[in-house]
């Protein structure tokens, strides 16, 4: 298993250089196979990071991008993570729309679970029982260690043979959408960013504190992802 840490100064730089490893990545995956995918998680922490990637001289036309999770909302409102992803990444980097593969938040729970399984059927070529192999996957942990939208005490933490589920939210009384931990811990690459000073305690307890995921939903990327790259800022890092 690969797994590295590396912690900055700044939220800022912590982003930068979280940016850069997933252009890295992503480069790697154009030059091994013609095109690249990507799915990014939402909430503040990344939005730094999706300016880096608006920023950089990059191509994204063989790059389809992905989401990890995604809230009971439409596209425009302000609680929808790919809102925020398109303001500050999709549109200024002019990504191809056709590559973009959202969860269709403003359906009923089940349904958008239904359809973004489909979109991964149908692009992924998944045959019964096969999981899509991201090239990168971009995930945050919460300040109570939830990684995706797999919360403490969530069942689905456990669940291996899933791709992608509605999950209720009983602590934010709340419908989402989310990858699974098999879609997960299939991924090439794992790439965490976890800023914040509110995040140190979490962080503590998901790598020190003894395993159980069910309690520090995090602890399953870090015990069982392949390939795994962590960026923190100071205070996240305690």
């Amino acid at each position: 298993m690969g797994l590295h840490r590396f912690s900055y100064p700044t939220a800022e730089l912590a982003a930068e250089a979280c940016a850069r490893q997933i252009l890295l990545r992503l480069e790697e995956a154009l030059s091994g196979h013609g095109k690249a995918t990507l799915a990014v998680s939402g909430g503040a922490s990344p939005r730094p990071m999706f300016t880096h990637l608006a920023q950089a001289r990059f191509d994204w036309r063989d790059v389809h991008l992905f989401w990890v999770d995604e809230r009971m909302v439409p596209p425009n409102h302000a609680d929808s993570n790919y809102f925020h992803c398109e303001r500050l990444f999709l549109t200024p980097a002019r990504f191809p729309r056709h590559n973009v593969h959202r969860i269709q938040g403003e359906l009923k729970p089940h349904r958008a679970a239904r359809k973004y399984l489909e979109d991964l059927g149908d692009f992924f070529a998944l045959g019964p029982d096969e999981a899509p192999h991201f090239d990168v996957i971009h995930l945050g942990v919460g300040a109570d260690g939830h990684v995706a939208s797999l919360f403490p005490g969530e069942t689905l933490v456990l669940d291996r043979e899933g791709l992608a589920a509605a999950v209720y939210v009983e602590k934010l009384a709340s419908w989402r959408v989310t990858l699974l931990p098999r879609a997960l811990l299939e991924a090439r690459h794992l790439i965490l960013l976890v800023t914040g000073r509110d995040k140190a305690e979490a962080l503590k307890n998901v790598w020190e504190a003894p395993y159980d995921p069910l309690r520090y939903p995090a602890q399953l990327v870090l015990h069982h992802a392949r390939h795994q790259t962590w960026f923190l800022d100071q205070t996240a890092a305690g």
